[in-house]
């Protein structure tokens, strides 16, 4: 390994080069609702995708890093685009940081708690002043060669000292379950949403792999169904998504979550449902709903 490693027992600290990484990682077994569902994406553009990480999966010796709540973004070498293959029109100084010829993944970000505002500026045709807070933050290095302390090495090399936009995400070596768990809900206290864990020694392999999982909490809530939404495309003929009513008076749409036979044959008007979600918007509606079931 090109990394020279330093674990202080009890601290859960290890250090590879100057990158430092804090033990606390778990995976996921792969499982259905974690496949890919065709991706349209160039292959040559196709990025590293998580799954979840699943309790029985020991995460002992994998790296941490908290799961920014910001924009995917893959640098090419030439332009900065988004997970899709979208141009992002960043501000010439921060393109500048870029080093041309080297392939970078990572999130572009605010801050806890800001996705929205992250989403506003990124996607801005004519980038304005409020770039100047948003950070690239970098886990790893597409095309550069050997397992992933090796290219997160290399990162540590390319990113040039003083870069005011680029920033190498921090890893942690998980030492244990209880340890990822608590390392977990303290991100999520103060306003995170969640972790990363990853495999040590792994490929970059483009979609769903089993080497990157992803360590969230979840909140739960009722509602009552109050519409339904036709599918399109594979979902033709089927529901695509439910209109949700909470008990005060919130409403919102569900599309995700469901098998063919729930689509086929929809919650009923007026049933109670449980969703799951993460977090809240600025309008205090459920980020991120998914169905979870029909209530008694």
């Amino acid at each position: 390994m090109m990394l020279g490693m330093e674990l202080r027992e009890g601290k859960g600290l290890v250090q590879l080069g100057t990158l430092c990484i804090t033990l606390a990682a778990i995976v996921s077994p792969c499982c259905a609702a974690d496949k890919p569902k065709g991706e349209t994406r160039p292959e040559t553009q196709r990025l590293l995708l998580a799954k979840t990480w699943d309790p029985s999966i020991d995460p002992t010796g994998w790296w941490i890093s908290e799961k920014y709540d910001g924009i995917r973004a893959h640098w090419d070498g030439k332009q900065l685009r988004t997970r899709g293959g979208n141009e992002i029109h960043a501000p010439g100084d921060f393109i500048k940081e870029l080093p041309e010829g080297i392939e970078f993944d990572g999130e572009l970000w605010l801050g806890r708690g800001r996705f929205e505002e992250t989403v506003s500026v990124t996607r801005t045709q004519t980038p304005d002043e409020r770039w100047r807070d948003i950070r690239y933050m970098i886990f790893d290095a597409p095309k550069a060669k050997g397992t992933f302390e090796e290219r997160m090495e290399f990162v540590r090399k390319t990113i040039p000292r003083d870069a005011r936009y680029l920033k190498r995400v921090p890893q942690t070596l998980c030492v244990s379950a209880e340890h990822l768990l608590a390392r977990r809900d303290r991100v999520v206290g103060l306003g995170g949403e969640g972790l990363m864990i990853r495999q040590p020694r792994s490929a970059y392999e483009p979609g769903y792999s089993s080497t990157l999982l992803k360590v969230k909490p979840h909140s739960t809530g009722e509602a009552v169904v109050i519409g339904h939404k036709p599918g399109k495309g594979r979902y033709e003929g089927m529901m695509g998504s439910i209109r949700l009513k909470t008990p005060d008076g919130r409403e919102f749409s569900v599309g995700s979550g469901f098998t063919k036979e729930e689509r086929r044959s929809p919650p009923p008007m007026g049933s109670i449902v449980t969703y799951r979600y993460r977090g809240l918007t600025k309008n205090k509606l459920p980020r991120f709903p998914s169905f979870l079931r029909v209530n008694p």
